[in-house]
């Protein structure tokens, strides 16, 4: 359990109004899913925004704290070449997807979840 007493900016305020978790999807060129999810409090590796290409087709519009669900057309093709998550969003929630037995996508909102064993997270 977290300290609640702090030298200084508590974690909580360090975000300011921004909010605490990024979670965005992208597929592969296979069309496989790929979902992240980022804590700005607690993940220290850095998260690639734009994938390396042409710098005319890199995305520069990224707001904190504003979601971007614009990105493929009606052909599921991808808008921004560069921009690897072609839809994102940020939320002070801590949600938590998983698949469950009969197959249905599952989020759990501030509440963890153990994934079976063998299964990757």
């Amino acid at each position: 359990m977290p300290s609640n007493y702090y030298i200084g900016t508590s974690p909580d305020e360090s975000l300011g109004d921004s909010p605490r978790y990024f979670y965005g999807i992208r597929r592969n060129h296979d069309g496989e899913l790929y979902f992240v999810r980022s804590d700005l409090l607690r993940d220290t590796d850095a998260l690639v925004l734009n994938n390396p290409g042409t710098p005319g087709e890199t995305f520069e519009e990224f707001e904190a704290g504003v979601d971007y669900l614009d990105g493929v057309d009606t052909n599921h093709n991808n808008v921004n070449e560069n921009l690897k998550y072609t839809q994102y969003r940020w939320d002070n929630r801590n949600m938590v997807y998983y698949v469950d037995e009969q197959g249905h996508l599952v989020v759990r909102i501030n509440r963890s979840y153990a994934y079976p064993s063998g299964i990757s997270s």
